[in-house]
């Protein structure tokens, strides 16, 4: 189950989710919105055995805990919350406090996915993000105190102007303090954002594809030896603290999804929310599904996703969920590539996989190998 909160105190120069910064004025509204929408989805089959919950925006952690709690107690109506393993709250360093922490845990929040980005203040002021280096060590310890034991650190490399020596230093220091899990992304440059139009009128140039490989070569080892498991590509985690939830998307399972911009798949049918919270209030006090995008997918979807997904794991593509109309073609666009890609092949009668000198071209692989 994924629940999108929307709210920021700033907009990132980056991200290209959701999010509103300013529009503190409409929580109220939005939070009816939510339960409303929660509530038409009682009256429709629901997804079983729901065993992750996952608030992300948005930054949630700057909404009441009041608020957060009424929206459980509601969750808690349709949903066995004993049989939740993984609830995780989305929080931005500087932006909750030990308070506020403490609440959030006392909810049932159990995981904390903590946006830190970086270590570097230029390169955090580059990022337009609103923390200093300290406020991540501190919200990291309110974090603990308040009872967490399962945290994620976000952090991010391919940034312009970021040194691979700063980049060292931020795993070096993050390392220190051991978060359970850490998701480690290379900056990439989307349509509609602030860093795509200074990009495209030239004010900011990118760092090449042979620095971006430099830093992922050296996260891998680095992760590697001090025991972190790279079991996605851009993810690592102590054992057994890799993200269930996650885990759901990457292996094309059913999930839930509530708030404006939300996705979720029912199992054959992707939706998404409205990209507004104006229209998804709207739609919302007519009594209507805020939904603005169905697509059913066909077998050569799923194909494609459990492909497309499965390579970026370790654990890889499991062959029996492919549709048995499609495997042959998979199995001969394999064939095909051993000549291009085969030196990162792991192949068996039931797996495909990469090792993991593969993972970085994950994406490019999966391009060749659908169907």
């Amino acid at each position: 189950l994924y629940i999108h909160i929307p709210f920021c105190s700033i907009k990132c120069m980056y991200c290209d989710f959701y999010s509103v910064a300013n529009r503190e004025d409409a929580i109220p509204d939005f939070f009816k919105a939510l339960f409303s929408e929660i509530k038409l989805y009682r009256q429709k089959p629901l997804i079983d055995s729901i065993d992750s919950i996952f608030v992300g925006g948005g930054t949630p952690s700057l909404i009441d805990p009041g608020l957060m709690e009424k929206l459980f107690e509601l969750i808690a109506s349709f949903v066995d919350l004993k049989q939740v393993s993984e609830i995780t709250i989305e929080a931005n360093p500087g932006e909750a406090s030990l308070e506020s922490l403490n609440a959030f845990q006392n909810i049932g929040f159990n995981r904390l996915s903590l946006g830190a980005q970086s270590l570097n203040p230029d390169l955090l002021k580059f990022l337009s993000r609103p923390h200093e280096p300290k406020q991540i060590f501190e919200t990291y310890d309110n974090a603990r105190q308040a009872g967490f034991e399962n945290i994620n650190c976000d952090l991010i490399f391919n940034i312009p102007e970021q040194s691979f020596a700063s980049w060292k230093n931020d795993l070096n220091e993050m390392v220190n303090i051991e978060p359970d899990h850490l998701s480690c992304y290379s900056l990439t440059v989307e349509k509609g954002t602030e860093l795509y139009g200074l990009v495209s009128k030239g004010k900011v140039s990118m760092p090449q594809d042979d620095d971006s490989f430099q830093f992922y070569d050296y996260t891998q080892n680095f992760l590697a030896g001090n025991n972190y498991s790279h079991y996605e590509v851009s993810n690592w985690s102590k054992i057994d603290r890799e993200c269930v939830h996650n885990l759901h998307y990457w292996r094309i399972d059913p999930y839930l999804a509530f708030g404006p911009s939300a996705h979720g798949f029912d199992g054959k049918t992707r939706y998404s929310n409205v990209r507004s919270i104006d229209g998804y209030v709207e739609s919302l006090l007519n009594k209507k599904l805020p939904i603005s995008f169905e697509e059913k997918l066909t077998k050569k979807n799923i194909t494609n996703e459990i492909l497309g997904f499965g390579i970026r794991m370790a654990e890889g593509v499991d062959l029996n969920k492919i549709p048995k109309s499609h495997l042959d073609q998979l199995k001969m666009n394999i064939k095909k590539n051993e000549s291009k890609w085969g030196q990162f092949f792991c192949k068996t009668d039931k797996y495909f996989s990469l090792k993991s000198n593969g993972m970085r071209f994950a994406d490019a692989i999966a391009v060749d190998l659908m169907i």
